[in-house]
């Protein structure tokens, strides 16, 4: 009745190209775990090894011969045979179909005409119709109870079968379908007893000759069985209402059925599978509503021609066709996108014609999709979507209908297939599903794919044997990780034996290493834990924590004994990036114990080199920083900058130092505290030479220039030097003293830590405080000359009217204005505020030498007027300057008013100590 049940031994494999075949069998031996039926595994490789020098264009004839023009032949007899279409919206003629399948298949127009003459002369097969009767709403009751006991008449009659029956009929008669068909062309189901929702889920095959002037009838019927006279006298007394229907049954012929009503289909205007509700015609008027039957009319063959395709089952040659046309639909495509279960209106015509003449069910259809998209994933670009949309169907139809033994092999086959097929995609994710969006969903898609095939009942079922998928991802990540180290050493070997080559080596390998566990813990740990429940993150990390801790040692034991500093120096960037990849550690889920612990040790003999390297770097910047400074402020305006460029760029040089402490990280802490003493007493080294440097500068410069730039630069340098001072105030915090307090306090005692990188701040600090109060004392020196010389001129006229005071102040007044503003302009605070009390122990030594100039205590009074008159009308520029000469000259005239009364020399001695 149907080829559902057959099974060849062909069977045990869908279609295949010659080269897919070679690839598959490479990667059945490649899998891991592959234990079912390895001894027809190694028969079929030992056979196919024989042909592996055979010449391709051999391969390809034999292909096309074998496995092309069978399914080719199978094709056209679909077409030739076609009943019904299908349903597509399109409609495709028979020579669309045709032309299709002879693109599709790229035969030859001679090929095509000779395949199409032996079709034609093959055997026809036996046209059916088959026809399931699902069930019934809303019928008739005919019966007292008011129930019907239904059964359904079912058979084709061609248009002159009917026309035959009616004209002999002596009367009209409601019966046609007993009348017309013979007994073996009519089918009857089952009675169903009271009911008017009957239920049959029966099928029947029903064979005709052609599809064109055929119909389908079906016919319902209440069974009538007699009944005796005392049944009848309790049905009307549990239901007086039935009395005119016992009535009516008296009248009738004794053990004639009641019609219930009917469906007639025309066969042309049937689609090739067709399932609906039909509704139940009357033959009269009396009862035009008589309920709904549905059916699934299905046109099928019987006794196809077994010669066209050697043999196979219908499975097999629907899996191949459909591989081949989703090769073709793959190949005309014009994107790269991977394809995602599309196939043109002419495939899916003849799959389902090929299918439905078959009687192929869709569980048989799906598995047949399953198995060959799941092998064409493994040679072509499909997109992981169409396999999981196959395998829930797979799964559906698994507790809905039971598959043949050879169905059930091949598909536990494939199932354990794929799930090795993945894994070992799994363990190749790195260069399959790189870290982009668009590929990683892909992954995603595939691990969901694994997970519902250990998921199913067919897996299950098929393969007892106890499977975790957990473990076996996590195997595979640990693989796949082992062969992309082992691919990384390779591709950074190093050419020579060099040590300066083989330590460049390491560290690119290392750099690999470090960008793939970055990949891992920001993309595909999230893509894994989500579908799997797996953190590949924890798995590569320790994976790879043991394979560079390994490598590490081995190359570090090379140059044991041969460091220099070029070679210290190429370690350096190895150290950092096992530095930050030993703080991912931080990211595990189950640290353990990790190989990469303490790997500075490793690199101890390097460790001088690298402080001798950033103390001479940071030397030479500075050195080339004062070179090209100008002594020049940075930045004026409302928020100036008073210090030069150099200042800065020390700053700058010195940072890295700083930052060298935190690269580090040394894990001794008495180790770490002698590197802190020696981190500190390189920084305060480079400042003090900076002041040493920086005062060569100011010589070089100031040779060549006019005393007022020289004093122009000698402020610049000056605050210079207290940015400096701050920056070393700073220097504490920065290199986190107290965090190295902490670490340090059971191995380093209290006293000896506070004696020794306080003290080694505080000599620098007073090494810069030494060299500004010198800048200072020279700034002052500058200007006492120019001060005294202007206080002697004013000394020298006699006392004359207030506008004689003011003529006299005048240049004094004009000087303090430049000079004094723009030393508390250019001038740090501190700076200025230290800079006024040389100069004012310089200015009262000026007038102590003026006073005792003049004997007479005239002249002295008129000088100290005038100065006070000075200073009583300076500007607000220097205020702060003008504050305390004013208090300190203020207390001068009180004196020397009052010296009349005593001796001259004695009040003025006593005066000059006041002040």
């Amino acid at each position: 009745m149907s080829s559902q049940n057959e099974t060849t031994n062909t069977g045990a494999k869908s279609l295949q190209t010659p080269d897919q075949e070679q690839d598959q069998t490479r990667v059945r031996q490649m899998m891991p775990g592959n234990t079912r039926k390895l001894a027809l595994t190694r028969k079929r490789i030992e056979r196919r090894d024989l042909r592996e020098d055979e010449d391709p264009e051999e391969r390809a004839r034999r292909h096309k011969e074998q496995e092309l023009k069978p399914l080719y032949k199978e094709l056209l007899y679909t077409i030739n045979h076609k009943m019904g279409n299908p349903s597509l919206a399109e409609v495709f003629t028979e020579s669309q179909l045709q032309e299709y399948i002879k693109e599709a298949f790229t035969m030859t127009e001679q090929e095509h005409k000779g395949l199409t003459e032996k079709v034609q002369k093959s055997e026809p097969p036996v046209y059916c119709l088959m026809a399931t009767l699902k069930e019934a709403k809303g019928i008739l009751g005919k019966d007292v109870s008011g129930f019907s006991d239904p059964y359904c008449l079912l058979t084709i009659l061609e248009d002159e079968e009917e026309s035959r029956t009616r004209r002999s009929r002596a009367k009209p008669s409601k019966s046609v379908v007993k009348d017309a068909a013979s007994d073996d062309k009519l089918f009857q189901t089952d009675v169903k007893k009271q009911t008017l929702n009957p239920i049959w889920n029966q099928t029947f095959i029903l064979e005709f000759g052609d599809v064109i002037g055929a119909s389908f009838h079906l016919e319902m019927w209440d069974k009538d069985e007699e009944v005796s006279l005392s049944q009848k006298f309790e049905e009307i007394k549990s239901n007086f209402n039935s009395l005119r229907r016992i009535i009516k049954d008296a009248k009738k012929e004794k053990g004639t059925d009641d019609f219930l009503g009917k469906v007639v289909v025309k066969l042309q205007d049937l689609h090739c599978t067709q399932d609906n509700w039909y509704t139940l015609e009357p033959r009269t008027e009396t009862y035009p509503d008589r309920g709904q039957c549905h059916l699934k009319l299905k046109f099928i063959h019987k006794s196809r021609d077994g010669t066209l395709s050697a043999g196979r089952s219908a499975y097999i040659n629907y899996s191949g066709m459909l591989q081949q046309f989703v090769q073709a639909y793959i190949s005309k495509q014009q994107s790269s996108a991977p394809w995602k279960g599309a196939l043109c209106g002419e495939a899916q015509s003849l799959l389902e014609l090929y299918a439905t003449q078959n009687d192929l069910s869709p569980f048989l259809q799906d598995l047949a999709k399953w198995v060959a998209y799941s092998k064409l994933y493994q040679s072509l670009e499909v997109d992981s979507s169409v396999l999981f949309q196959q395998l829930t169907s797979v799964e559906y139809h698994w507790h809905q209908q039971e598959l043949p033994y050879q169905q059930k092999q091949e598909l536990g086959d494939s199932l354990h297939g794929f799930l090795q097929y993945g894994l070992l995609l799994v363990a190749k994710y790195r260069d399959i599903f790189p870290p982009t969006q668009s590929a990683t969903p892909k992954l995603h898609t595939l691990l969901r794919i694994l997970v519902q095939i250990c998921k199913t009942q067919a897996f299950q079922k098929l393969n007892p044997a106890q499977f975790d998928l957990h473990d076996a991802v996590n195997e595979a990540i640990q693989t796949g990780t082992q062969e992309w180290f082992s691919i990384q050493k390779g591709l950074h070997q190093p050419m020579t034996k060099d040590l300066l080559e083989i330590a460049g080596a390491l560290s690119r390998l290392i750099g690999e290493v470090q960008k793939d566990i970055n990949h891992n813990k920001d993309v595909w740990n999230r893509v894994f834990v989500s579908a799997v429940q797996v953190d590949s993150f924890t798995v590569v990390y320790k994976k790879l924590d043991s394979l560079l801790a390994k490598e590490v040692r081995e190359t570090l034991s090379l140059v044991e004994g041969h460091m220099e500093q070029e070679l210290a120096n190429s370690l350096f960037p190895v150290y950092l990036s096992l530095q930050v990849i030993h703080k991912d550690k931080a990211f595990l889920q189950k640290r353990g114990v990790l190989e990469l612990t303490n790997f500075q040790e490793d690199f101890r003999e390097a460790l001088p080199y690298w402080l001798n390297q950033a103390f001479s770097t940071t030397q030479d910047r500075v050195e080339r920083a004062v070179q090209v400074d100008q002594l020049q402020p940075l930045q004026a305006g409302v928020v100036p900058i008073k210090h030069s460029s150099s200042a800065v760029d020390l700053v700058a040089c010195v940072q890295p130092i700083c930052q060298l402490w935190d690269q580090l990280f040394w894990p001794d802490p008495e180790e770490a505290f002698m590197l802190m003493v020696k981190l500190t007493e390189d920084v305060c080294k480079i400042v003090v030479n900076y002041c040493h440097i920086l005062k060569g500068r100011v010589r070089l410069l100031s040779e060549n220039s006019d005393p007022a730039s020289a004093i122009n630069m000698l402020c610049v340098v000056v605050n210079d030097l207290e940015h400096l001072r701050s920056v070393l105030t700073r220097l504490p915090t920065q290199l986190n003293w107290a965090g190295l307090r902490d670490r340090t306090q059971n191995v380093i005692g209290e006293s000896q830590f506070n004696n020794t990188l306080p003290l080694q701040l505080q000599q620098a600090q007073s090494v810069l405080a030494r060299e500004i109060r010198s800048a200072l004392d020279t700034l002052g020196k500058k200007l006492n000359t120019d001060i005294e010389t202007h206080v002697r001129s004013m000394s020298t006229r006699r006392r004359i009217p207030s506008k004689s005071t003011e003529d006299a102040a005048a240049p004094l007044m004009r000087y303090l204005e430049q000079e004094l503003q723009y030393m508390n302009e250019n001038l740090v605070k501190e700076n200025f505020n230290s800079l006024l009390t040389p100069l004012w122990n310089n200015s009262v030594k000026i007038l102590h030498q003026v006073a005792t100039q003049h004997p007479q205590q005239e002249g002295l009074m008129v000088f100290c007027q005038r100065l006070l008159y000075t200073l009583q009308v300076g500007s607000s520029g220097y205020i702060n300057c003008r504050d305390v000469w004013f208090a300190r000259v203020r207390l001068l005239v009180p004196l020397y008013s009052r010296s009349s009364l005593q001796k001259p020399a004695k009040r003025r001695t006593n005066a000059w100590s006041l002040i």
